[in-house]
């Protein structure tokens, strides 16, 4: 580990998604985006649905999560998502085919429709969508 490096983790019920050294961290919390370096205080924080960007060996990853936690303790993060997908990982398809449906509950009016369930699913969906065009933006350079 380099002087700007800390231990980044983030995991699932499924998987370890990353374990790496890293130089930086943004992470959507629920109170807005909150950035880690080396040597940050203790902390811990709800995360929401959104992207996480994390720097490894000078190169900016994009992930995916559905919320979860995060806590800060002696140059170690460990993200505890409910889900967590790398840009890298996501079928492009299947979220817009994900992202079309939540659109269609949303438009139908339909009293059955659970409008908070779709709208955390169009939520996840684009999170998904954001963070596989940002890896492929990022790769094109």
């Amino acid at each position: 580990m380099n002087e700007k490096e800390f231990r980044f983790e983030a995991i699932t019920p499924e998987r370890t998604v990353v374990s790496e050294e890293s130089e930086m961290l943004i992470a959507p919390a629920w109170n807005g985006e909150l950035g880690v370096l080396k040597n940050h205080a203790p902390l811990v924080a709800a995360l929401r649905i959104g992207v996480m960007r994390f720097d490894i060996n000078g190169q900016t990853r994009h992930c995916a999560i559905s919320g979860g936690w995060l806590e800060v303790t002696e140059n170690k993060v460990m993200v505890l998502a409910d889900t967590a997908e790398l840009g890298t990982e996501i079928d492009v398809e299947r979220a817009k085919a994900a992202k079309k449906r939540a659109e269609d509950r949303l438009a139908s009016q339909i009293d059955e429709v659970n409008v908070v369930r779709a709208s955390l699913a169009m939520q996840r969906a684009l999170s998904r969508l954001r963070a596989a065009e940002a890896e492929m933006e990022y790769r094109k350079f």
